[in-house]
């Protein structure tokens, strides 16, 4: 039975026990990391200052009843743009602290929930929330609730904070009620922007699943058009959804094409005959030589250039592993993108990872991009041309470490040829998307990525150092780098 945390009073209030497994659930760590992500974000563009302010988010776990989920709130006194998840204190629905985090050593301050602790149960308890960010500043404050779906329009009036409420279905923009009618349109502006910023966060209010955002243009139309700024308009229109999910090609996309051409691919063919020697009689290696005698029937009665004859098992283990060596060597060469041969490889470079002889390289912006699109609720997923075993062995091993528990799956060759449509339908009826645009698919070759716009998904070209040049006019969006998506 797992553990229990014991419940905490705060302002008087007990919870009963909460699980142990769900205070440390991935669903916890998730959003502790997604309020210090942004609590940094809000604070380069000078939105929070330094210490004043917070950001409190609803863990959102689909296991979890609403009414039992769990609160991150961000802490009192620290600054912005030093927020770490373990800064977070972990609350429970009535209120209680489950968890605080450990003093700092001196000159940090000790740890304090924010002072608007309670205003921001209010929020949850009276507004079924999924998000409180406040910024302090005013003496007392308006709040407008603006709701693009049902036009609906409220003020409220609070004591001593300014903030703006994203829930399911609406946005609460919260200002000062005892200031003059200058001021308090000229907060409605920068309050109203912020909140079009956080669409470009992901922050999406309008669906219970926390899905990307499509457009705001409903909520302008709502009769609040004068109290958007020139800059929030202009924001409006340069808005793009956020994907559902991301589907990344690995060569030329997440990794230099050199790395594949100069150090995988060499590394494989220069160690078939030595992996199936020492592997020969394990489950693996008859399932790859299944295959590849299979394949290489096939090339034989088609004619494939390299293609020879397998001898039978009863030939012996050494000529077997001969003609498999020249087999392979054939379809490496002619760079094959077929299933046999790259299940093959994929075991070879396992026993290369395994031993330290083999490290995964991707480029500079991955890693952050990685973590970026995580926090952000977006999906991501590798398609490739090579094995799913030998994207996780790239992925898992790389210049910054493991990069796995940013990916969401791996799809490769299995699921179909990555030039042909039918492919990215399998992809999309796979990952359960709503419809196939909720996918964007980032590829550096021009037929794969007409190939998944034939199929529906949003798709970018990746234009990385190394790479071949692009046909002109091939009407593509391209980027330079992931921080461009």
């Amino acid at each position: 039975m797992a553990a229990s945390a014991p419940a905490v009073a705060l302002n008087g209030v007990k919870v009963g026990t909460i699980s142990q497994a769900y205070l440390e659930s991935r669903a916890v760590k998730e959003t502790k990391a997604l309020v210090s992500e942004l609590c940094r974000k809000f604070y380069s563009p000078g939105w929070v200052s330094g210490t004043g302010g917070s950001i409190t988010i609803k863990v959102h776990d689909d296991s979890i009843p609403k009414s039992q989920q769990l609160i991150i709130m961000s802490p009192s006194g620290v600054q912005k743009e030093r927020m770490e998840p373990e800064d977070m204190y972990i609350i429970s629905p009535n209120g209680s602290t489950l968890f605080a985090p450990s003093a700092k050593p001196y000159p940090h301050k000790p740890p304090k929930c924010s002072d608007c602790g309670p205003l921001f149960m209010k929020a949850y308890e009276m507004r079924g929330a999924g998000a409180v960010i406040h910024s302090h500043g005013m003496e007392s404050c308006l709040v407008t609730m603006i709701n693009p779906l049902s036009k609906e329009f409220r003020i409220e009036a609070y004591p001593k904070t300014t903030a703006v409420l994203v829930r399911n279905h609406g946005i609460y923009v919260w200002g000062d009620s005892r200031i003059s009618a200058k001021t308090q349109s000229e907060c409605y502006h920068y309050l109203f922007d912020a909140a079009i910023k956080l669409h470009q966060l992901g922050l999406d209010w309008t669906t219970p699943e926390h899905g990307p955002i499509r457009s705001v243009k409903n909520v302008i139309r709502s009769g609040f058009r004068s109290n958007v700024s020139a800059k929030a308009q202009k924001t409006d229109r340069d808005i793009e959804p956020f994907p559902r999910c991301i589907v990344l090609d690995i060569e030329g996309t997440t990794t230099p094409i050199s790395f594949v051409s100069e150090v995988l691919f060499p590394y494989a063919r220069g160690n078939v005959g030595r992996h199936l020697s020492a592997t020969y009689d394990t489950t693996d290696t008859q399932d790859d030589i299944k295959l590849l005698r299979s394949q290489v029937q096939s090339d034989l009665e088609q004619g494939v250039a390299g293609a020879v004859p397998i001898p039978p098992d009863d030939a012996g283990k050494e000529e077997v592993i001969a003609a498999l060596v020249a087999n392979v060597e054939a379809m490496i060469k002619a760079d094959r993108k077929i299933t046999a041969l790259k299940q093959l490889q994929g075991h070879i470079w396992r026993t290369g990872f395994e031993n330290n002889e083999l490290e995964g390289a991707v480029f500079d912006d991955v890693p952050e991009a990685l973590e970026k699109w995580s926090a952000l609720g977006i999906k991501v997923y590798i398609y490739s041309s090579g094995s799913r075993l030998a994207q996780r062995l790239i992925f898992g091993k790389t210049n910054y470490g493991d990069l796995r528990k940013y990916l969401s799956g791996f799809f490769d060759t299995i699921v179909g040829n990555k030039k042909e449509t039918r492919s990215y339908v399998e992809i999309s009826e796979s990952l359960g998307v709503d419809k196939p645009s909720d996918i964007l698919f980032v590829t550096d070759v021009v037929q794969e990525a007409t190939a998944a716009k034939a199929a529906g998904l949003e798709v970018l070209i990746s234009i990385r150092p190394g790479n071949g040049p692009l046909p002109e006019n091939h009407g593509f969006k391209t980027i330079n780098s992931f921080a461009e998506i």
